[in-house]
């Protein structure tokens, strides 16, 4: 809104227009209309001198503004710093004087922790030596009194109990030489049980897929487990047959169950020397091929660190066995630290971790996120989490809570052989891969011995 000042001047240019007008009219003698032109731009040039000189006093005066609010500014930050530096000097006054003072009464607590340290060392060095020389002193009266009470010899003092040791290998003794003979005897006579364990869904419980794992079975009957000969196997090179068998299996039972559901998988686990071997993979890409309307019912179980490997021809492989529709499974989860996007990119479906990782019940995770948030978070790239190695209903309350949604361990069921009906369904077998020369073969008797040998350590 305008204030009186302009409606003042205002009149004041006009009236100074008309009186401009009147006195050219009756003085100067120029027509009314002339005049009253003449006094119309007298106004407008009055106008805009006044509105060009407003405009002026309206910016100098917003600048000196501007600098007055400049200066108070600067005078509040020196104020603001001064107070600050007031404030840590009143803050740490105190802690430096309270640490003048409680500095001495530290030291002498430590020099009397020290002191109380060493001087129960002592009394337990005294308790100890006198034990000693009182169970020396009672040891001949004791022996004594027992001859003259029946002529009973003492007995033997009891020998330390023996430290519990973890379950024995039965071909721990063996060289992995030795373990590879035995392996491909048994691939030979079809020793090499494929057994089956359920992986089942929570909390209903229902099979959804089942786990293909090998097994040596001895000409005497005893069952090996893989863990016991794995690792000859792929320090020895067996682990390529190995593999090609477990494939050929899991290629047999996926038959065999599609055609009765839809709904079953099966997760089998592909070493990466395997991976890495240019005819073994041929051999497998073949067979594979000739069954890619069950590619998406077969999982392949690849352990983290082996995933994680940069070898090239590694990396080659499971991008062929990407390429031609075959997802993967990571299993053997030592830590958290997983990336979900390059996981899923790879082909990664499932992430298989250990019950007890998940729960916290194994220290230094690694973990990126909660473990309870996995599920979510795995989620959003299309992967499913399975809690593994599962054995008590307490874990599968505490599992619940973390909404997984399939488990697998020996409290669901252990694994099992396969029946004989399904290994005997027609299937396309493995091309017969190109023998590199090994020398003579074993001959039966040592095969013999060497597992006569391995059961008696069973």
């Amino acid at each position: 809104m305008f204030g009186r000042g302009f409606f003042f001047i205002a009149f004041c240019m006009t009236l100074i227009a008309a009186s401009a007008g009147a006195v050219l009219h009756y003085a100067a003698g120029i027509t009314v209309v002339e005049a009253a032109f003449t006094a119309l731009a007298l106004l407008f040039g009055l106008m805009t001198v006044e509105s060009v000189s407003s405009r002026s006093r309206d910016r100098l005066e917003a600048a000196e503004r501007f600098e007055g609010l400049a200066r108070l500014s600067a005078d509040i930050a020196r104020q603001v710093g001064e107070l600050g530096v007031r404030l840590d000097k009143i803050e740490a006054a105190p802690s430096q004087d309270l640490k003048s003072h409680t500095d001495p009464i530290a030291k002498e607590i430590s020099d009397l922790a020290g002191l109380v340290e060493e001087l129960a060392k002592t009394v337990s060095e005294h308790e100890s030596q006198l034990a000693q020389k009182q169970l020396f002193a009672a040891a001949p009266a004791a022996n004594a009194a027992l001859s003259a009470a029946g002529n009973v010899t003492a007995p033997a003092p009891a020998a330390a109990p023996a430290q519990a040791s973890g379950p024995v290998n039965p071909l721990g003794q063996l060289k992995d030489n030795e373990v590879a003979v035995l392996i491909r005897d048994a691939l030979k006579n079809e020793r090499i049980d494929v057994h089956l364990q359920p992986i089942v869904t929570l909390p209903q419980r229902k099979v959804r897929f089942y786990e293909a794992v090998s097994r040596l079975r001895l000409p005497e009957g005893n069952l090996i487990e893989a863990k016991h000969f794995i690792g000859s196997a792929r320090r020895s090179g067996a682990v390529l047959a190995l593999d090609e068998n477990l494939v050929n299996s899991s290629l047999q039972v996926v038959r065999k169950l599609a055609t009765k559901t839809k709904d079953v998988g099966i997760f089998f686990n592909l070493a990466p020397e395997t991976l890495s071997d240019h005819p073994a993979m041929s051999a497998i890409m073949k067979a594979l091929d000739a069954n890619k309307a069950i590619a998406p019912s077969l999982f392949i179980e690849i352990a983290q660190n082996d995933f994680r490997s940069p070898s090239a021809v590694y990396r080659e492989s499971l991008n062929r066995l990407r390429e031609h529709g075959f997802r993967f499974a990571i299993d053997q989860v030592s830590d958290l630290h997983i990336d979900p996007q390059a996981m899923a990119e790879r082909g990664v479906r499932y992430l298989k971790i250990s019950a007890e990782l998940l729960l916290g019940r194994v220290p230094q995770t690694g973990a990126q996120v909660h473990p309870a948030d996995l599920v979510d978070l795995l989620g959003r790239y299309g992967i499913d989490l399975i809690a593994e190695k599962v054995e008590t209903e307490a874990t599968v309350a505490d599992l619940l809570d973390y909404n997984l949604g399939f488990g697998q361990g020996t409290l669901f069921a252990p694994p099992r052989p396969i029946r004989s009906d399904i290994m005997k369904a027609e299937i396309a077998e493995f091309p017969a891969p190109e023998q590199k020369p090994a020398g003579p073969a074993p001959r039966q008797n040592d095969i013999s011995k060497l597992a006569a040998r391995t059961v008696r350590r069973a």
